[in-house]
């Protein structure tokens, strides 16, 4: 399967993985946007923002090398609809465990795509639920670190694992970057690009 060259809007070492484990030749580049949750903004409605944004900004760094831009964005969602971003503490990674403890909650994760005057974007949203968590055991997660810079304070392709009874729809979204939503994009980029 062939795929257009592109730009990742992105530092994510999983969404590199990712890219790379489906044959995409890109390259990074790094870009600052600004992630505040907007007033009564719903979480599917952000994650697409923010994912269309990274994107847009990929792009405008751009000069000669117009290759198509790919921005992504995920966030864990409670059932009150609350966002669980990055931890910026050990003790609020102990508070998102102790949150996502026995219960279900969802992963939003969006990919958008701009290239020229154009954007494609897609929303992939997954349930995943958690065991019960002892105290005892969201002190040892937090204490491998694991946790500090992802989404919700884990990562299901790691220890986390252990604590996710289940996981119904995309893994590949849950670690960041939808692979089913990202392929159909980039065809439908691809058929634009050849004519």
């Amino acid at each position: 399967m062939n795929f257009p060259a592109v730009y990742l809007a992105s530092a994510s070492p999983r969404r590199r993985e990712l890219l790379t484990q489906i044959g995409v030749d890109f390259s990074v580049l790094n870009v600052a946007v600004d992630e505040s949750v907007l007033t009564a903004e719903l979480p599917s409605a952000y994650v697409r923002r923010i994912a269309l944004a990274k994107a847009r900004a990929g792009w405008q760094t751009l000069q000669a090398d117009w290759r198509p831009v790919i921005g992504a964005d995920t966030a864990v969602v409670l059932p009150s609809q609350d966002i669980l971003g990055k931890p910026e503490s050990p003790q609020q990674a102990r508070e998102f465990l102790s949150q996502l403890s026995g219960i279900e909650h969802q992963v939003m994760s969006a990919v958008a795509i701009v290239w020229q005057q154009q954007k494609w974007l897609s929303l992939q949203v997954s349930q995943v639920r958690f065991k019960t968590l002892t105290a005892a055991e969201i002190e040892w997660y937090v204490d491998t670190g694991e946790g500090k810079d992802k989404a919700g304070g884990y990562a299901v392709q790691g220890l986390a694992a252990m604590f996710i009874e289940n996981i119904n729809g995309s893994y590949s979204g849950v670690m960041g970057l939808p692979l089913f939503e990202t392929r159909q994009l980039l065809q439908q980029v691809d058929s634009v690009h050849e004519q």
